[in-house]
């Protein structure tokens, strides 16, 4: 079975929950996980969950820099380091794995903290039978040609234009 690239990206809700979704469809059929999250702190919901799966394997980073637009120069050099590494950790542990989640790898590379063309020469060489889904908000062309499935999410309405915040459970 060769193994396919998902892109979710888009303004709406709904990316990395696709990508979770993905993940625990895959460890249900006895397939190996990887997880790997870039821009967040690692406390979400969901990796309780996936950790609790021994298929699964869930990769953050082990510190969390907040929101990129808050970094210091210093700060995007030392999350551009971590999050090339955990990139790296990543796309080792998936050599025995069926499925490797990329989750906001495309802000990542949207904002230079990964290097795109890291991850599309990853995509372009990743062995045939792992799937791969990449999330995260406006995919380059390269990276939306890359992909075989690409799913755009569009906010049509949301409860934080109304001011309510995130909510765990729901949206973390």
């Amino acid at each position: 079975m060769p193994g396919l690239i998902h892109l979710y990206c888009g303004d709406g809700k709904g990316k990395s929950t696709a990508a979770v979704g993905l993940a625990v469809r895959a460890a249900g059929a006895g397939m190996k996980v990887v997880f790997a999250q870039f821009f967040k702190d690692g406390t979400s919901s969901e990796l309780r969950v996936l950790r609790a799966l021994p298929e699964a394997k869930v990769l953050v980073c082990e510190r969390h820099f907040g929101r990129f637009r808050n970094m210091s120069e210093e700060e995007k050099a030392e999350a551009k380091e971590a999050y090339s590494a955990l990139l790296e950790t990543a796309i080792a542990r998936a050599a025995g794995a069926q499925l490797l989640v990329l989750d906001e790898a495309v802000s990542a590379c949207n904002h230079g903290i990964l290097s795109e063309e890291r991850l599309l020469g990853f995509l372009r060489s990743k062995p045939e039978g792992l799937e791969v889904a990449i999330t995260g908000r406006n995919p380059s062309e390269a990276l939306q040609s890359a992909a075989d499935y690409v799913t755009e999410m569009r906010k049509l309405r949301h409860p934080f234009d109304r001011g309510i915040t995130a909510r765990e459970g729901i949206e973390f």
